[in-house]
């Protein structure tokens, strides 16, 4: 399973549609198997769904995303976490553990 977190100097990056950067993870048997970070400085505000879906994302956490971003990504198979703060290692393993709450529309 692949993760992209919104990201800005470690943090999680509060507006989904203004990030330069993603967090991407990899995910195996419940663990963090890679990690890196891509900017997106060549997608602007409506590609960056496009970006996500380019790179393989499965999921997206983030601080605040629209209601309209959120749609499309649901309507692209990449589930959303919105509403998290803090560190993107930290909201990666609440991510792993399930203690994140999945966005639904």
């Amino acid at each position: 399973m692949r993760v992209a977190v919104t990201y800005e100097d470690g943090e999680v990056y509060p507006y989904f549609g203004h990030t330069e950067e993603f967090k991407i993870y990899d995910i195996v048997d419940g663990r963090v198997s890679f990690s890196e970070i891509l900017a997106t400085k060549e997608y602007g505000h409506d590609d960056l769904i496009t970006f996500l879906y380019q790179q393989g994302v499965d999921a997206v956490i983030c601080g605040g995303i629209g209601t309209i971003a959120q749609t499309a990504l649901i309507e692209e198979g990449i589930a959303v976490y919105s509403d998290v703060m803090g560190t993107v290692d930290e909201a990666i393993i609440d991510f792993v553990r399930g203690r994140l709450t999945l966005k639904t529309s």
